[in-house]
């Protein structure tokens, strides 16, 4: 595993972090708690010490999971977790870390994000909640998520903003035009989500390995509508041309291109297998050449192009 600091805030956090929102249930098709805890406690054996969770991961479920895995190495973990969107005010922000800390057996946060941004509460008033639990040791890093360029401006005006967690994949390229310079320019970290384009990038769905049924939450989302899979395919065919070539699963190269964008630090994936976790995790070794790296920019660029159109 190779490691990057995060921002300015003193931490270093893995170049692939744990995703835990399937691990609470939710839309998700899910395993069991055993199994979850086993793969979490397996992904930190194989690397991993950054894990990503929210309140709002099945009502808590997922920071019970975490903790209950990570009791006896927490400190050797960077634990991130969010505050939902409908509890932004002040005091509702100190009840829902209060509660996250309990859940996640912990008496720190190392990073606490603003998981929406509030469509009435000022960023000044929730910011000025995170600075005070920052004061007093309850978290250690504050970040953002789906933050717009002009809202992570903003909030930089009321706290130091260490990382934003924005969706990024060969599929969802649009921070790059406006986010990552200004991330660049002001030390902030990025951690993405999405970061296989919650499955698209494995080539399940286009080689017919898998489909979604009509409850999947996914069925309806942009790039899961069969017109635009079509569409997608030329980018499916090259990521498995180059897995081909090196040995590889689809959904390394989609991780290790990710992995060479400047800007980058940490990319978000979550599985509740541990065989594709250690698929995820050995994608960071692998090194892309400029020729298929070049293929792979122009391709994505095209394919969202045409899906956007």
């Amino acid at each position: 595993m190779k490691f990057l600091p995060l921002g300015k805030s003193g931490l270093e956090v893995s170049r692939v972090t744990f995703g835990c929102w399937e691990l609470g249930g939710g839309p998700w098709e899910f395993t069991s708690d055993e199994n979850n805890i086993k793969a979490l406690q397996a992904a930190f054996e194989m690397g991993i010490t950054t894990f990503d969770t929210a309140e709002g991961y099945g009502s808590g479920h997922s920071e019970e999971i975490v903790g209950s895995a990570l009791l006896g190495i927490r400190e050797k973990c960077v634990l991130s977790t969010k505050v939902s969107r409908a509890n932004l005010a002040p005091a509702d922000v100190r009840r829902s870390a209060e509660a996250s800390l309990q859940r996640l057996k912990t008496d720190y946060i190392d990073i606490y994000y603003i998981h929406w941004p509030s469509f009435d509460i000022p960023v000044s008033e929730t910011l000025g909640e995170f600075n005070k639990l920052k004061e007093e040791s309850l978290i250690r890093a504050i970040g953002v998520s789906n933050f717009s360029l002009e809202q992570l401006e903003e909030a930089s005006r009321y706290a130091q903003i260490d990382v934003i967690q924005p969706e990024y994949s060969l599929l969802h390229r649009s921070i790059e035009q406006d986010l990552i310079p200004y991330c660049k320019a002001n030390s902030i970290a990025i951690m993405s989500y999405s970061s296989i384009a919650k499955g698209i990038l494995t080539g399940a769905f286009h080689s017919g390995k898998k489909k979604l049924d009509a409850s999947d939450f996914r069925s309806t989302r942009r790039l899961f509508l069969p017109e635009h899979l079509k569409k997608e395919e030329e980018l499916i065919q090259l990521l498995k041309e180059i897995a081909d070539s090196r040995g590889k699963a689809i959904s390394q190269i989609a991780i290790s291109w990710l992995l060479h964008q400047e800007g980058l630090t940490t990319a978000i994936v979550g599985s509740q297998s541990i065989a594709h976790m250690k698929e995820n995790i050995d994608a960071v070794d692998i090194e892309l050449n400029s020729d298929e790296l070049n293929a792979l920019d122009s391709v994505s660029k095209k394919v969202i192009a045409s899906i956007d159109a």
